[in-house]
């Protein structure tokens, strides 16, 4: 036993400081978007759930870590990596909207242009949508509920609300007054 610490005395001490690195990575990290999340008024289940996209991000990381701070031969975890990467490349290129659905919801969460209440407009000619006034009810990983004003719930994709133009009901309005008046 003692000549295995011997003989591994570098890749131990770059395991132990590699797994501190990541938790003081991920402790601040999760502090920092809670912070983000009180200080924008951003629903809590949104936070946690972009605490938990972080720390599956920060886990690939470290797993990289290991794998360079260990040595592993490249060339033979290649062929475990491209054959893994192509089965799972199949099936995420079947499921490919639902990626972009949870990156647009990141990007939701962090440019927060919408909040939860929000009256919003959309502006999408190419989908049938009546042309009215929508409440941001849940921002969800993958898509947003809105409420019409007859009480009707529908979902939203969020990669469409980075994709088409969606107006704040208020400036809407506004502009609408506007343009009346010219």
């Amino acid at each position: 036993m003692e000549s295995f610490y011997l003989e591994y005395k570098n890749e131990l001490v770059g395991t132990v400081l590699c797994l501190l690195t990541l938790m003081i990575l991920k402790y601040f990290g999760a502090k920092t978007i809670r912070k983000v999340g009180k200080l924008s008024d951003i629903n809590e289940v949104r936070t946690r759930l972009i605490v938990k996209y972080s720390t599956i991000g920060l886990t690939g990381f470290g797993i990289l870590a290991l794998i360079l701070i260990w040595g592993v031969d490249f060339k033979e975890i290649g062929l475990v990596f491209s054959s893994v990467f192509a089965v799972i490349g199949v099936a995420l290129f079947a499921q490919w909207s639902i990626l972009s659905n949870i990156t647009a919801g990141i990007i939701l969460f962090f440019s927060f242009p919408f909040k939860i209440g929000d009256r919003i407009k959309i502006m999408d000619k190419e989908i049938e949508l009546p042309n009215e006034i929508y409440i941001i009810e849940d921002i969800r990983a993958f898509h947003i509920h809105l409420r019409r004003k007859n009480g009707e719930l529908f979902t939203y994709p969020n990669n469409l609300m980075l994709q088409k133009a969606i107006g704040l009901a208020a400036t809407y309005e506004q502009s609408m007054d506007n343009s009346s008046d010219l």
